[in-house]
């Protein structure tokens, strides 16, 4: 066994351990600035979810893959508006979401022939100046807007909180995401993701409801 078919079986572990019976969470491999062989491996390996955060970067990987049928296609950075038209077409999930001019141009640029473009709404949770996102105040203004967009779906919201190692300052954090999820899902029906949680906060992510963790370096081992 390969240290990235290894490290991977480790994370599934991790995840499975900390997960309660009824809650499902997904990993997302986030393969940002790694090479397409090692996505190969991992899908392989049978992982189905990546994410990655340029897009550029992205989209060469993604025609270069077009023969893993499988492989389901995230982006986790920012994005800007020259470049939703690249995104409508090749993606199949924006984790990034936040502003609606950005979404109104993911939809209208968004292929027929290509299944709704699956959307979430990123939350900058701790008001962080250097993070994109939207206060947790005006997300469900957004949200209401996009569930209008006929070629975008609303899956849910994702978040990155201000490093830590106050833990309840941290649960603190994960605890209010939960709230805007689940007040999300009481007014649309497409909302299943609360996507938070990455390797060094995964445990306490999962612990507070997290649908979907994001792990890089763990998996594919530390950016060069």
């Amino acid at each position: 066994m390969s240290k990235l078919t290894s490290n991977l079986a480790n994370i599934k572990n991790q995840i499975a351990a900390c997960s309660p019976s009824n809650h499902n969470v997904q990993l997302l491999a986030v393969s940002k600035t790694k090479p397409l062989d090692m996505i190969r491996e991992a899908y392989h390996s049978g992982q189905r979810l990546f994410g990655e955060n340029y897009v550029q970067e992205a989209i060469e990987k993604i025609q270069s893959a077009s023969d893993l049928t499988e492989i389901e296609w995230h982006l986790i950075g920012p994005l800007q508006s020259n470049k939703t038209k690249q995104v409508a077409e090749h993606f199949d999930w924006v984790q990034s979401i936040d502003r609606f001019k950005i979404a109104q141009r993911l939809n209208d640029q968004r292929p027929d022939n290509l299944p709704v473009l699956n959307v979430c709404i990123q939350v900058n949770i701790s008001n962080e100046a250097s993070k994109s996102g939207l206060t947790s105040e005006a997300v469900c203004e957004l949200a209401a807007q996009i569930s209008a967009l006929p070629n975008l779906r609303l899956r849910g919201i994702m978040a990155i909180p201000a490093k830590t190692k106050d833990e309840q300052e941290l649960d603190q954090a994960f605890s209010q995401l939960f709230e805007i999820y689940k007040n999300l899902q009481q007014e649309y029906s497409s909302v299943d993701t609360l996507s938070m949680g990455m390797s060094q906060d995964m445990a306490q992510a999962i612990k507070n409801g997290s649908t979907m963790v994001r792990i890089g370096s763990a998996i594919f081992g530390q950016r060069t």
